[in-house]
């Protein structure tokens, strides 16, 4: 993929050098120079100078054959003037957005921008370590699902994961073993150590906890 990174702050630079390690193609923007120090000397992708909205600057950063922009700056406008820029201007085709104020996230969510809020994010993985320390309702987007992790006891040894999926209430995707993880079918057998993954209906949770004893 050919990939624009606008802010190479400490997500920007990670980001980037994820990217760059799986052979995507990178450019990063930022309007310090001396922001780039953080890309390493093993980043071998493309450092630009200026602003994530100059359409100049964005036209010599390949904007037009771009597959995906993001715009992870530490300010909300800089971030969504960018978005725009991206979506409406050069028409990439996966533009994402990063906004610290959690009001103006739904806001541009609700007009249709890919919007990542940290302050959401994060305010609800540490809801969830208080509240429910194997739930995480942080790792899907809608509000009405969440992820589950059921520690494979004695009663559940032995069982295929068609006898513990409920329809419409909880499904497992994933069981970390021993040695790995794995994806699962219907007829795969629950072993001892097992930790399901499991994508769970929000309003089942107290019943699926009592069911399993959690």
């Amino acid at each position: 993929m050919y990939v624009i990174i606008v802010g190479c702050g400490r997500v920007g630079s990670e980001l980037a050098k994820l990217l760059s390690g799986e052979s995507h193609n990178v450019v990063v923007i930022d309007k310090n120079p001396a922001s780039f120090d953080r890309l390493g000397n093993t980043f071998n992708g493309l450092t630009l100078v200026g602003n994530g909205f100059d359409i100049k600057l964005l036209k010599q950063a390949g904007a037009e054959k771009a597959d995906a922009f993001c715009t992870v700056t530490n300010g909300d406008n800089t971030n969504l003037i960018s978005a725009q820029v991206a979506k409406k201007i050069f028409k990439i085709p996966k533009v994402i957005a990063r906004v610290y104020d959690p009001q103006r996230a739904h806001i541009y969510t609700a007009l249709g921008m890919d919007v990542i809020s940290g302050t959401i994010l994060f305010a609800a993985m540490i809801r969830d370590k208080i509240i429910e320390s194997r739930f995480s309702s942080y790792l899907i987007e809608s509000k009405e699902l969440g992820v589950l992790e059921i520690g494979v006891k004695d009663s559940l040894i032995g069982k295929t994961i068609q006898d513990i999926n409920m329809p419409g209430e909880l499904m497992v995707v994933a069981i970390r073993r021993v040695y790995g993880v794995i994806l699962p079918d219907t007829n795969t057998v629950l072993k001892p150590k097992d930790t399901l993954m499991a994508v769970v209906k929000v309003t089942s949770l107290d019943k699926i906890k009592e069911k399993f004893k959690l």
